[in-house]
């Protein structure tokens, strides 16, 4: 069902934007920086629940535009191309500008003491950067000839969803030294935003580059 080669680099793409710290990871180590481990794994889950939801809801959207016509499928994934890399930009932007709003907005949500769990999947849910997000990179690595494409939209879906949860968990474990890196030095996080700004463009310009071949 899918290609090898775009399976290779769907996990590449999906393995290095997981391990790039951004308002997820940030915001499941404010929580187990506040509250302990306990509280980041619950952060965590709700988190994946939360990015399940996004999956799920986007496989549909993306079915029915199939169901109606491959020219329709086709401009998505051009706009989802092009989305990747303006997203890029931004990243790039926003890092050499000294922005650093995502972390700060994950500390200032920890003052509100809700249920970890539940304001993880909130967290997720309500990040209208998430849908757009899968809406735009899911898409690049469907096969529309093998058909079946909202299972294949979820497969891909839970296995960049699972990979972030793996960093966050990684990240909860590591709390200490690693939590404190994240935490104190805005210019890592700058230098992270850049690369994945940098993962962002090389990823939309080669699937733009290769979808029109």
């Amino acid at each position: 069902m899918f290609d090898s080669t775009r399976m290779l680099l769907f996990l590449t793409a999906a393995l290095l934007l997981a391990v790039a710290p951004g308002p997820g990871m940030l915001y499941v180590l404010a929580r187990s920086l506040a509250g302990g481990k306990r509280e980041g794994a619950l952060s965590a889950l709700g988190t994946f629940l939360g990015g399940m939801v996004h999956v799920v809801a986007a496989a549909l959207g993306v079915s029915v535009i199939l169901a109606r016509s491959a020219a329709a499928f086709s401009t998505v994934k051009y706009a989802g191309a092009a989305y990747l890399c303006v997203l890029g930009v931004r990243m790039i932007l926003d890092a050499r500008a000294q922005k650093d709003l995502a972390y700060e907005a994950s500390m200032n949500q920890i003052a509100s003491g809700r249920n970890p769990l539940w304001q993880g999947i909130a967290t997720e849910v309500l990040n209208p950067k998430t849908a757009l997000f899968f809406l735009s990179f899911i898409p690049q690595f469907v096969n529309r000839e093998a058909g079946h494409v909202f299972f294949q939209f979820v497969a891909l879906g839970s296995c960049s969803v699972i990979l972030n949860t793996s960093a966050d968990l990684i990240v909860i474990m590591l709390t200490g030294p690693l939590g404190n890196k994240i935490r104190s030095s805005s210019v890592f996080r700058r230098r992270q935003r850049r690369v994945t700004g940098a993962i962002m463009i090389g990823l939309g310009s080669y699937l733009a580059i290769s979808e029109s071949k």
